[in-house]
């Protein structure tokens, strides 16, 4: 019995033909057509005048970061739970990570406990806000817009893996000043790696696209800033394009397969679906689950492992750990308690019936020995 992946790449479309394309055509580095045919389809999905394509997520943030007016020394408020890219984005591009802790509702940025840092730390410049849409669910991007318009600071999504996903009838990553993409292998859509920044700001775009370029000026090798290698390659791009042309239909596996997920855990004490607020949409990214303790997500991650099935523990409270225990945090506790309870099971694209029938037959026969307590 084969070993039921995780979230793995779904290449069922025209990404082999594209590949190939590109060697034939030896358009391989970071120039070539296929970068800006996904950069405007990219653009045209989230509902964006401009794209720009990095490398990564990370380097997507960084520099989104940059061409909001942060500046080395300022201050950046983000969620205490997020992927560790998040704040490594801010402290590269040299500002503070200020941790805010997120809401039992929706596991995202809590824009009263934002509201709050804001205010006590009114002598520190706060030059951002990133929210993070976690596992795909939209943050509050209206009350957290509020906070941010009354400060006149941006706002950041951090929408890493939201693509597809909708807050209120409109497109995650086309909801505040900036956004960024992530296309990892672990995506909802992946392009092997690679980033998008995403604007209507057209001076913004082109200084990202300046800085993301070495800030090389003209064709002669002269710059008029320390600028970065961060551009995404035209062999990434063409991935990213095929898999972009089949968005619609994985997103609707991804969201049945969801769904079958929510039918088969409903009621349990034991362990419950992840949240979804009234006016958010998720794609289905990575369907995760809370269990009632650290305990149980270990021996639930052991049991699948045993049943052959890939489980795997999500993220934790970062301002808990070492590199980044020093920097300002506002907490209400929700982040410490969902570090090590929360749970992703298989939810590919390409995950088939009879393989979902085997993780829901495995999770029936498993049992936690702590109800969820969520608030």
């Amino acid at each position: 019995m084969d070993m039921i992946p995780l979230a793995i790449p779904d290449l069922r479309g025209r990404e082999s033909e594209y590949l190939k394309n590109c060697v034939d055509d030896n358009w391989v580095s970071s120039a070539g057509p296929y970068v800006t045919e996904f950069e405007e389809r990219i653009a045209e999905r989230t509902g964006r005048k401009h794209a720009v394509a990095m490398v990564n997520g990370t380097t997507a943030l960084q520099l989104a970061l940059e061409v909001a007016g942060v500046r080395p020394g300022d201050a950046v408020i983000i969620p205490d739970w997020t992927f560790a890219a998040t704040a490594n984005a801010v402290i590269h591009a040299g500002a503070i990570p200020v941790f805010v802790d997120v809401t039992w509702e929706s596991w995202t940025l809590d824009p009263d406990l934002a509201a709050a840092a804001l205010s006590n730390l009114s002598d520190t410049k706060i030059a951002a806000i990133v929210a993070v849409h976690s596992l795909g669910h939209p943050a509050d991007i209206d009350a957290l817009n509020e906070v941010s318009t009354a400060r006149k600071i941006p706002l950041i999504e951090d929408a890493a893996g939201a693509i597809g996903s909708i807050y209120k009838g409109r497109p995650a990553a086309g909801l505040a000043d900036l956004a960024t993409l992530s296309f990892n292998g672990n995506k909802l859509i992946t392009a092997g790696g690679g980033g998008v920044i995403l604007t209507d700001d057209q001076q913004q775009a082109a200084r990202a696209r300046h800085l993301s370029s070495q800030a090389r000026v003209g064709s002669r090798y002269q710059h008029d800033a320390i600028g970065y290698n961060y551009r995404m390659t035209n062999v990434n791009a063409a991935i990213g394009l095929a898999q972009v042309e089949r968005l619609d239909e994985m997103i609707a596996i991804k969201r049945a397969i969801a769904s079958r997920y929510d039918t088969a855990l409903s009621g349990r004490a034991d362990i419950h679906p992840m949240p979804r607020c009234e006016w958010a949409t998720i794609n289905g990214w990575l369907y995760s689950v809370l269990c009632g303790s650290i305990s149980d997500a270990e021996n639930l991650i052991q049991h699948m492992q045993d049943n052959k099935i890939q489980a795997r523990s999500f993220w934790e409270s970062l301002s808990a750990q070492p590199p980044y225990a020093a920097y300002p945090k506002f907490l209400s506790d929700v982040s410490q308690s969902l570090s090590g309870r929360v749970v992703s099971l298989p939810c590919s694209s390409n995950l088939d019936a009879d393989q979902q029938t085997r993780v829901l037959d495995a999770l029936s026969n498993w049992q936690g020995q702590q109800p969820v307590r969520s608030a």
